[in-house]
């Protein structure tokens, strides 16, 4: 046990140490300020970038200069790098395709992603998860063909299975708004380099809100894809062959034209001729009706959302109305099922994905109350569900509750099977309602305090319940937390059940003043287009009204 505690900080020791190194030894131009006409390179949006270096106008190498810069001062901020590849992207930056829809554009990675000569540690200090990849994955192929490459990946949680981004090997991500807050998780690093300008282009996973929490809780824009629509072989995970709730990966963007732009660009290159599981869609033109029919989900029935993120989902209602769209209250099959059918699905994953810990490495809060659940005997899980349904009357908690065990090969089959009915059900729903698109919050609370996923890694309802039915889903800014407006009344909050309750333990409007607070815009499978254009036309009304979400200071 000795041995693995000293070789356990030796490797998070090692890492820490070579990230360090490979910041100091770029060359001086990379430490310096930056110079009026990089500014001017980083607030240019990436369709114009694009274009400059397309039409000769802008060199490749100083946009990766000017971005590299951005991104160290970021890291400086919130400790938001892994692996750092500025050296090795310089020579990439030379040789781009300068013909291509991205050419010049240095696009940040999540730790996952498979880039040849860097490991994916995950922030696991075990040797096999420092193995450095011997080729690159389908998507990093795929940008370099694009005229793009990747410079820096980011941090995330150990295991993956966190609202926080925070492991041994990495140390721990800070919101670029708030020290005290998280970035999200578990693609937090990536969130917090786009919030600070960092990059303008990235890329994370997504299985139970991954991208669109930190999205939410950091300001800036993502589309979750539907499986199969964005490439994902030949990267990293911490739960292999996990496919009960597949894991997808998605572009985020600090602008919602530039989410357009990457969006455009990566399915425009055709991503099925990289990776076999891509579905052959070319990138397809939406015109949304001039009257939509759009159907909001106000209330989960598990955690209500907090006074800030129902402030944000009204006015985006509101404003939707008044610019003469159908917008309705919607009471869907329950979403409270969906948590049901998907935490069964995911028990699995925290136990594969505890693996490769060692026994003294840090854990995550959360998965660490989830993995102490899982190890109790079966009667105990029974006794305390029980408990839970007939004395605390809690039928939500007691429900999840008796579920959350380990399960065989049959129990998952069924599972899989309850999952494929669920979908039907949203299917006929959405059919028989005629709904365009459905809004609602990413989150029930804004960016929660560190440590405090330990009580609210339950309360991911929101994003989660689109993971289980594989709808294509989009998160974008629109106000912050404002003290005066978003205080709960002393004594006027109730919660219904144990995960409500332990969700609002960390709501101060207060401790919470100026954090980013974002919507969750909806469509089916497959409809990443429709939703595009559905933020696209929100982002448009904002605008016309003067208040469109205003990001951090460049």
């Amino acid at each position: 046990m000795v041995f693995s505690y000293l070789a356990h900080w030796r490797a998070c020791r090692a890492k820490q140490k070579e990230r360090e190194e490979r910041i100091n030894n770029l060359p001086p131009d990379f430490h310096a300020a930056l110079t009026p006409r990089e500014k001017e390179i980083v607030n240019h949006e990436v369709a114009s970038l694009v274009a400059k270096v397309q039409s000769g106008n802008l060199d490749p190498e100083d946009v990766l200069l000017a971005y590299s810069k951005k991104a160290l001062d970021a890291h400086r901020k919130t400790n938001c790098l892994t692996e750092v590849m500025i050296s090795e992207a310089q020579a990439l930056a030379r040789e781009c395709n300068r013909a291509g829809p991205l050419a010049g554009m240095p696009v940040s990675v999540k730790d996952t992603v498979g880039v040849a000569g860097f490991a994916s540690c995950l922030g696991y200090s075990s040797p096999s998860q420092l193995v450095p990849f011997q080729k690159d994955a389908a998507i990093v192929r795929l940008l370099r063909d694009a005229g793009a490459y990747p410079f820096v990946k980011t941090n995330v949680p150990i295991t993956l299975l966190s609202f926080e981004s925070f492991s041994d090997v990495w140390g721990r991500t800070t919101n670029p708004y708030s020290a005290k807050h998280s970035p999200g998780g578990s693609t937090g690093g990536e969130a917090a380099l786009l919030a600070l300008g960092g990059s303008r282009l990235g890329i994370g996973t997504d299985v139970a809100g991954s991208v669109r929490i930190p999205a939410h809780y950091s300001g800036i824009y993502t589309i979750k894809a539907s499986a199969h629509r964005f490439p994902k072989s030949g990267n990293s995970t911490s739960v292999v062959g996990q496919e009960g709730v597949p894991s997808v990966y998605s572009p985020m963007s600090r602008t919602l034209e530039d989410l357009e732009t990457f969006w455009r660009a990566i399915v425009g290159m055709k991503p099925w001729d990289y990776d076999h599981s891509c579905i052959p869609i070319p990138w397809r033109t939406v015109d949304l009706p001039k009257k939509m029919k759009l159907g909001i989900l106000w209330d989960d029935g598990v955690v209500i959302p907090s006074p800030p993120c129902r402030r944000a989902l009204q006015t985006v209602t509101s404003l939707l109305e008044a610019d003469g769209h159908d917008v309705i209250t919607i009471n869907p099959p329950s979403p409270l099922r969906a948590l049901q059918i998907g935490s069964q699905l995911m028990a699995n994953a925290f136990v594969v994905g505890s693996l490769p810990l060692r026994w003294c490495e840090s854990k995550d809060p959360g998965v660490k109350t989830g993995l102490f659940a899982l190890r109790l005997p079966g009667f105990l899980i029974t006794l305390y569900a029980w408990f839970h349904r007939h004395v605390l009357r809690d039928e939500v908690y007691a429900s999840l509750v008796e579920g959350w065990r380990v399960k065989d090969s049959q129990e998952l089959y069924a599972l899989v099977a309850q999952r494929e009915d669920y979908r039907a059900e949203w299917f006929e729903y959405w059919q028989r309602e005629k709904l365009d698109l459905v809004l609602t919050v990413p989150n029930a609370l804004p960016a929660i305090r560190h440590g405090d996923s330990r009580r609210m890694w339950k309360a991911c309802g929101y994003t989660f319940l689109f993971n289980i039915l594989d709808y294509s889903a989009g998160v974008m800014p629109i106000t912050r937390v404002d003290c005066a407006l978003d205080k709960l009344p002393p004594r006027a909050f109730r919660p219904r059940n144990k995960i409500e309750k332990d969700a609002y333990v960390g709501y101060d409007a207060d401790d919470m003043h100026g954090l980013p607070v974002g919507v969750q815009i909806v469509g089916r499978r497959l409809e990443e287009e429709k939703v595009l254009e559905g933020m696209k036309l929100i982002e448009g009304i904002l605008k016309s009204k003067g208040i469109a979400y205003g990001h951090m200071l460049e």
